[in-house]
């Protein structure tokens, strides 16, 4: 693996596992949330990101986290990639992972975060989250679709998964 997409719901560990693969597999991590979140949470305008995921999706190996299909070089990013990881996981457990982690993070920067972006509580956040299983999760399945032969999809549907995942990557 040199350029691994990990994609799905908020909420399910994406970062976590993310940041773990990349370092497991001695690849550069990048965070599509500190590229697109200004400081203060504000979305950028033009076609800044798009160049910003583009120069990162041009080079030669990484494990990017998240999805934002509408933009930032979605189809170069998935056309270059080797692996896409993809969590699927129930709305609940989402749920639960984003309302803990900001009640357990509120007004801190996560690592993957622009250091403008503390945890807060957003209830447009949570509705996304909520509605991700019927509004994002087709819009996955058919970018997925896209995938050319040799390029894998791995399919996480439990944490246990994703975990013997990191423990046979190298």
């Amino acid at each position: 693996m040199q350029r691994v997409l990990v994609m799905g719901c908020s909420g399910a560990g994406k970062s976590t596992f993310a940041c773990k693969l990349a370092e497991r597999c001695g690849l550069p991590f990048v965070s599509i949330d500190r590229i697109y979140w200004l400081p203060g949470w504000v979305e950028p305008v033009g076609g800044a990101f798009t160049v910003a995921m583009t120069q990162e999706a041009e080079k030669a190996a990484w494990v990017i986290d998240g999805n934002y299909l509408s933009h930032g070089a979605a189809d170069l990013r998935r056309a270059r990639a080797d692996t896409v990881c993809f969590f699927d996981f129930p709305r609940w457990v989402c749920m639960v992972g984003i309302i803990r982690r900001s009640a357990m993070s509120y007004g801190q920067v996560r690592p993957e975060m622009d250091p403008g972006c503390p945890e807060k509580f957003d209830p447009v956040f949570w509705r996304y989250v909520w509605t991700f299983q019927t509004q994002q999760r087709p819009r996955l399945l058919a970018y997925f679709k896209g995938l050319r032969p040799g390029q894998r999809l791995v399919t996480f549907t439990t944490r246990a998964q994703a975990d013997d995942f990191l423990r046979e990557a190298a």
